[in-house]
């Protein structure tokens, strides 16, 4: 591991034209594996295999991996044609998280007008670091207006504050800061003691290893859990609130986010616990009412659930074991649907409100214009 971790989870290489670098998140925490992505290729097969995960880091990705198409068209005999299949290729990688499409658009919207391939590779390149700066921008303003919540519960409760989480919504996800994450690391930075409750989130562990690996580096007190044990924990008074992201949030507020998110706001609303969304307004889609119909849930490969990839004290390597008899099947959903009525406010960089097509046209009154 390397003695100094990279501060974000991508940036173009200081020294090397036309390659950006990223944290393999596979190999995460056991090992910090910096990658160089070279092709628009290799950027579609990161967010498909998940080297990169979150939504908008997923956004990052496509916002470069569409420079690094651009780049490559202008070498190609037919380079519209050429440039229309790799874009093609990036935006099936992921289904779920809005943000791939969103940063595509806004690459294909700014290239508009703009008649040679150099001038659009100049162009693609800053939009790309564009999306970068606004995300992180994004996130930290997220922490900013999530403070106040974790600060009330303080003054109340004069304690460490207990925050359940499930997947992982921080820098890795989100580049820098994270999305749900962001309040923590805010209060952190402010004095507030703070406990995490760190959801496993199978099939592939994210919060077990990548949201545990985030918080161990910055110092903040957590336990990670079995994703079944919320529940309990919630029933005997050991959880304050709860703050997770999402992928893709509708226009009358029902969030996507990692499966299993939806049993924890059910517990959460049985048990009063304030259940808050942390949103990035480019996972807003608002050509979308209805989340349990209209939103797109990824189906993954089964061998995610069939095996588990961890640490071998034995060989001292990353090893992968099979889990589950050899010939059961297995099914492997990424995401679920939490309906709008189950979110105590969703949380974005222009503030907190309610989970309802006013209470975000209340913070976003641009949109109705749109509609």
């Amino acid at each position: 591991m390397p003695h100094t971790i990279p501060r974000r989870s991508i940036w173009l290489h200081p020294q090397a034209p036309q390659t950006v670098q990223i944290i393999d998140q596979r190999s995460l925490p056991h090992l910090v594996k910096i990658v160089d992505i070279k092709s628009s290729d290799e950027a579609a097969r990161a967010i498909q295999e998940m080297w990169v995960r979150g939504a908008p880091l997923i956004g990052a990705m496509a916002g470069f991996g569409y420079w690094l198409a651009v780049c490559e068209a202008k070498k190609h005999d037919q380079a519209d044609h050429y440039l229309k299949r790799q874009l093609d290729a990036l935006a099936k990688t992921r289904p779920t998280a809005v943000n791939l499409q969103w940063a595509l658009d806004l690459q294909i919207a700014r290239a508009v007008g703009l008649d040679s391939f150099g001038e659009r590779q100049v162009k693609a390149l800053e939009t790309a670091k564009e999306i970068v700066e606004q995300e992180v921008k994004i996130s930290n303003d997220i922490g900013e207006w999530g403070l106040p919540l974790i600060e009330t519960l303080y003054q109340k409760h004069q304690r460490p504050i207990n925050i359940l989480t499930h997947c992982n919504a921080g820098r890795m996800a989100t580049i820098e800061w994270g999305t749900a994450t962001a309040p923590i690391y805010k209060a952190h930075q402010a004095g507030i003691p703070l406990h995490i409750w760190v959801d496993e989130t199978r099939p592939r562990n994210q919060g077990a290893r990548i949201t545990a690996w985030e918080l161990g580096v910055a110092g903040i007190a957590h336990t990670i859990i079995a994703d079944n044990t919320g529940g309990h924990l919630m029933q005997h008074g050991k959880v304050d609130m709860c703050i997770v992201g999402t992928d893709r949030t509708t226009r009358k507020g029902d969030v996507a986010n990692k499966i299993g998110t939806y049993l924890k706001a059910l517990a959460a609303w049985d048990n009063q616990v304030p259940f808050y969304v942390a949103l990035p307004s480019s996972t807003i889609d608002w050509g979308l009412a209805n989340g349990l119909h209209e939103i797109p849930i990824e189906e993954r490969g089964s061998e995610e659930i069939r095996y588990i990839q961890g640490w071998s004290e034995e060989t001292q390597a990353i090893a992968k074991v099979r889990l589950t008899p050899a010939d059961s099947p297995a099914l492997n959903y990424g995401f679920d649907v939490t309906p709008a009525k189950y979110v105590s406010g969703l949380l974005t960089e222009r503030g907190l409100c309610a989970a309802s097509e006013k209470g975000l046209l209340s913070l976003f009154p641009e949109q109705k214009l749109k509609q």
